[in-house]
């Protein structure tokens, strides 16, 4: 074993998962399909100042160790300099021991820095500045970056209303690496803030140049931004949701509510429920009418510290895990499309470790035989994107459905030194099958599980969603 923590068989524990890793997932092209990527930097390729800047704005997996670890507010979304943020980063790091933060962390000054050290205190300025130097050079702008770590597509979280401006701009400017939209209409059924809802259905009237007077008009609205994100090359949806919401409810109903919604009044709860299951019924049926991908993002309970919300806002740390009721509304929203033969390609991703099984299951009573792995479990998410998530979403799809047609990782986030997440999934995804082949559990054929794991890390994805590279 090498000196070097993150060295060349890093989490690989047989001969098999090393070839499997080495002649196999380690040449594979990144296909990533949803993140929280600024595409105004990739617009603009942009070279960030300093380590601080591209690693620890934002991030708000960082911001969690570090208010663990005793380190005030300032040195996270605060005034402190980007040096001083740094170093109480590099003052955190070595409490990070079995937390996915410390594997990630040296994995990414691994790639594309080159730096084979261990951050603490004792090493920070040295690394900082080592970092910063590289960070001047073109290679490590960010669509520099993306080229070094070999990506091929990259699919944003855009809102309904937004122009595509900076998407446009990338794909005029004949940037080699496709970076689409995914439509993420969440703010057009957000009705526990009915002025927030009505100032975006105002700036929707804009957008889609028609005049919203009821229901009707709103859904004709989202169909021509949908229309738009679809000439634009926007194949995926996305939803971040609690759970599925399937109420029954009529037309007349739905119409008495939104003229509610624009009247400035507050819905009752089952008022807010009809609403938001009529919204996701639409939305399924765009989605399956232009033949795109829904991905429905379930579980997440967020904004639980009050006091820090009004402070620092959302996305700042201070979401967990939900344990909302899952199977019953997402079985009758999934079947409510499916019965009108509407039901689109589906990734159903958990944040609950508890809800692997059951959404396997439910994934299973949908798939049709028109695609392989039509209906899909979502890779570990947020919360579960480490390796013990990983180990157990992999084995609930393994004994459950088809972990030949998954479709893999995602890096589901804001910066761009996380790509070192598809190489820790594909040696997680390595290391599983090369100790059932030294167990006896599967056969020893190199050239079926090889073709397998290149699947899985970029051909079923390249097929599955069928965008053009």
């Amino acid at each position: 074993m090498s000196s070097e923590f993150i060295y060349t068989d890093f989490l690989l524990q047989t001969e098999t998962a090393k070839r499997l890793y080495h002649q196999h997932a380690a040449k594979m092209p990144i296909y990533d399909y949803h993140c929280h990527l600024p595409v105004q930097q990739v617009a603009d390729d942009v070279r960030f100042e300093n380590m601080t800047q591209i690693w620890l704005y934002g991030d708000h997996y960082k911001w969690r160790a570090m208010r663990t670890n005793g380190i005030d507010e300032r040195f996270c979304t605060g005034d402190a300099s980007d040096w001083e943020k740094f170093q109480m980063w590099a003052h955190t790091v070595p409490f990070c021991f079995r937390n996915p933060l410390y594997h990630w962390t040296h994995m990414e000054l691994k790639r594309p820095f080159d730096i084979n050290g261990l951050l603490c205190p004792e090493t920070a300025g040295e690394i900082y500045a080592r970092c910063n130097e590289l960070l001047k050079s073109p290679k490590f702008s960010t669509r520099g970056i993306m080229r070094q770590m070999n990506v091929k597509l990259v699919c944003t979280t855009d809102d309904p209303i937004d122009d595509l401006k900076h998407h446009r701009k990338i794909a005029a400017d004949g940037f080699e690496i496709k970076v689409y939209p995914a439509w993420r209409p969440d703010k057009g059924m957000a009705v526990e803030n009915i002025k927030a809802l009505n100032e975006w259905i105002d700036k929707l009237q804009q957008a889609s140049d028609t005049q919203i007077k009821d229901f009707d008009d709103y859904l004709d609205a989202l169909k021509k931004r949908h229309k738009f994100f679809h000439d634009n090359n926007c194949r995926l949806s996305d939803h971040g949701i609690e759970t599925a919401f399937a109420e029954d409810y009529t037309d007349s109903e739905i119409k008495k509510i939104f003229a509610k919604i624009r009247s400035g009044k507050e819905l009752d709860i089952n008022e807010m429920l009809k609403f938001k299951s009529a919204m996701m019924y639409e939305f399924g049926l765009m989605d399956a009418e232009k033949g795109w991908t829904q991905q429905l993002h379930l579980g997440a309970l967020r904004n639980n510290n009050s006091r820090l919300f009004k402070t620092l806002g959302p996305d700042t740390g201070f979401d967990s895990i939900g344990d909302f009721e899952i199977a019953k509304p997402l079985v009758k929203f999934l079947d409510r499309l499916d019965s009108q033969n509407k039901l689109p390609k589906t990734i159903l991703y958990n944040l609950n470790p508890r809800d692997n099984e059951l959404l396997a299951t439910i994934m299973g009573s949908f798939q049709d035989g028109s695609v392989p792995g039509k209906i899909q479990l979502g890779s570990g998410w947020w919360f579960l994107d480490q390796r013990d998530g990983m180990e157990k979403q992999m084995t609930a799809l393994s004994n459950l459905g088809l972990l030949s047609r998954f479709v893999g990782m995602l890096t589901d986030s804001r910066s761009f030194l996380s790509y070192p997440r598809h190489e820790y999934f594909r040696r997680i995804l390595c290391n599983i099958l090369g100790n059932d082949v030294e167990a006896g559990l599967i056969p020893k054929d190199a050239k079926l599980l090889g073709q397998m794991v290149e699947n899985i890390c970029f051909n079923n994805a390249k097929n599955y969603f069928g965008m053009k590279l």
